[in-house]
């Protein structure tokens, strides 16, 4: 080490640029060869990105002031604030150009793992905003592994209608898409998003942000404010400044703090806070960038999974979209920590966990002192909100992959003694359906299973969410008083609610059996063996000569459906033929043994999630 010092020294050609930059910044030039720290931040063009920025400057000159020379400052040099770039998902939903919002996921990482390891950063504090860019950037962070931690950028805040006063957001627009009132339609939409900041029900991005607080990379009272909560601006920064300092001298990294029972504790709650199915798709991204290749076998298997949500572990807030609160209110009731609190003392979750403020999960909740559930809008776990978790992975001949999630939190109806059966009605696209629901409405009847294929991460590509076409079907089905189920291989806003099963794998344009289903068919939903299938396919003779059929389309096409999106451009293009299945969280990733160039050994855990209340 000492005679690569003496080498950088002595270039001045590689002394130029960094003498130039501690001149811009401010800082001495005594520090040009010390390690690196700074701040990185998500970006894009839409409001939940707004308030990143100026967060993003706040935490850089609060780094600045503690950075120099003395014994009480941090002797790192300091470089310049670095944004990715994503998607919104909001403006896209129903759009060809959503399907570059997961692929967005992507392009952060890859970003963030460019900057992170071009630039050497030996500390890290990460602004993130929206849903798939936090999960790129902690998926980066971990494959660094150098000291680092994450702050929320914060929810928006409600809309209030003018017309009800009552609080609407992003959903509510959604919502009254097919309403033939223009004017109506107008308003709701100019009313809806007041302000800036993420969306602010429990969609996936809270589902995420509570996610990352209770994995420990993010402090659990930094999840439920607001983006224009004046303490992201006034406290935070020092707040964050310290616990990275505490972590840089401690040599604390993520892989410290993102392990096995940290991930199946966030799992846990996000069980109980009613998230969204992507959390299907983001854990099993980040396990992987936390050195466990394979979720399902090294953190929760899918019959675990259905066990804790199923009999274990209930909802306790009542939350957009199944419920009426949103996270600002959660807020005011205590936090995200509420909840933790309330599930560490019934015993679902491990507080031995370590957290990015240097403490255990129990010891961060202890220290906080948050006050016990309201009631109304976080509920205990003795009488919650809803006795049965929120979410569900389904297997059965539709899904051989055993890759399928319902939001079960969110179902409005349909399930009679947990089953639902149905007549398959087939779209080739999510085009198709939007244009039947908008010119068509009158041909869905009740007890359809409307199948969209061909959306799936190789298909579409890039798995677009489904929430313009799940918001216009949950508004028909409450305008006709009707049962409409939908399946796809693609995926699901965390704002969609209704009777919604995505992720449905293998996906459709690598031959899935969800590629061979016809109009018609009978469809069964069973939630007492979590299986869908397909009665039809039940038999072999007609699975082999619906697989035979397909075959030829495929073969006389030059080996691809006709059906499957155009992959025309170059992220497209490395989508559609690097993209892993929903089951190992659909990123790209071509060579799945490749994937984690430090892969965890199995680690076991003496641990078992328990409820004295069940």
């Amino acid at each position: 080490m000492a005679n690569k010092r003496v080498l950088i020294d002595n270039n001045p050609g590689r002394n130029a640029q960094t003498y130039g930059i501690a001149r811009e910044l401010g800082t001495e030039m005594e520090l040009i060869h010390e390690p690196s720290v700074g701040v990185i931040g998500n970006k894009g063009d839409s409001q939940c990105y707004l308030g990143v920025q100026q967060k993003v400057e706040k935490i850089h000159s609060t780094l600045l002031k503690n950075i120099g020379l003395d014994d009480n400052k941090i002797k790192m040099r300091l470089v310049q604030p670095e944004y990715t770039i994503a998607t919104s998902d909001g403006m896209r939903n129903g759009t060809r150009e959503m399907r570059y919002s997961l692929i967005g996921r992507e392009v952060t990482h890859d970003s963030i793992c460019e900057h992170l390891s071009a630039t050497g950063l030996e500390g890290v504090i990460a602004v993130v905003a929206c849903d798939k860019p936090p999960v790129g950037t902690l998926a980066g962070i971990l494959e660094h592994n150098r000291p680092s931690i994450m702050m929320s950028d914060g929810t928006i805040r409600p809309g209030i209608d003018s017309i009800t006063n009552e609080k609407i957001d992003i959903i509510s627009g959604f919502q009254v898409a097919g309403d033939e009132n223009e004017a109506f339609k107008k308003r709701i939409a100019s009313e809806a998003c007041p302000g800036y900041g993420s969306c602010g029900g429990m969609f996936t991005y809270n589902t995420m942000q509570t996610f990352l607080g209770v994995v420990g990379m993010e402090p659990l009272h930094m999840v439920s404010p607001a983006s224009q909560d004046s303490r992201r601006m006034k406290e935070f920064p020092e707040e964050l400044v310290g616990y990275l300092r505490n972590l840089i001298a401690n040599q604390i990294t993520p892989r410290d703090i993102v392990t096995r029972d940290s991930i199946r504790n966030a799992m846990i709650v996000s069980m109980a806070v009613g998230g969204s199915t992507n959390v299907l798709l983001h854990a099993p991204e980040i396990a992987r960038a936390a050195g466990y290749n394979n979720f399902f076998e090294q953190i929760m298997s899918e019959e675990e999974f259905n066990t804790l949500s199923q009999y274990v572990v209930p909802v306790l807030i009542d939350a957009r979209p199944f419920g009426q609160y949103s996270m600002v209110d959660i807020d005011e009731k205590g936090g995200v920590q509420v909840i933790v609190k309330e599930l560490l003392e019934v015993g679902l979750l491990n507080g031995e966990t370590l957290t990015c403020t240097g403490e255990t999960l129990t010891e961060q909740v202890k220290r906080l002192n948050p006050p016990a559930p309201d009631g109304k809008v976080i509920y205990p776990v003795e009488t919650p909100y809803k006795e049965t978790g929120g979410l569900r992975i389904l297997g059965g001949n539709v899904s051989t992959d055993f890759t399928a999630i319902l939001k079960l939190a969110g179902v409005e109806g349909g399930l009679e003694n947990n089953i639902f059966n149905g007549k398959a009605r087939v779209f080739d696209g999510e085009r198709q359906l939007l244009d039947a629901l908008e010119n068509r409405p009158e041909i869905f009847e009740d007890r359809d299973m409307v199948i969209v294929r061909y959306e799936g991460p190789s298909g579409a590509p890039g798995m677009p969410e489904m929430l313009d076409s799940t918001s216009r079907i949950t508004t028909l089905c409450r305008q006709k008083n009707i049962v409409v189920a939908l399946m796809t291989d693609a995926r699901f806003s965390g704002g969609s609610v209704g009777l919604v099963i995505g992720h449905v794998g293998p996906e459709a344009a690598i031959g899935g059996p969800i590629a061979l289903i016809e109009d018609g068919d009978n469809i069964v939903v069973d939630l007492n063996n979590n299986q869908i299938n397909c009665l039809e396919l039940s038999d072999p003779k007609i699975m082999q000569q619906r697989k035979s059929a397909w075959e030829k389309i495929v073969e006389s096409n030059g080996g691809t459906h006709p059906s499957i999106g155009d992959a025309n451009t170059r992220l497209l293009n490395r989508m559609r033929f690097s993209s892993v299945s929903a089951k190992y969280g659909a990123g790209m990733h071509p060579n799945r043994d490749l994937w984690v160039s430090e892969p965890r050994s199995p680690e076991k855990s003496t641990f078992t999630p328990r409820n004295k209340y069940r």
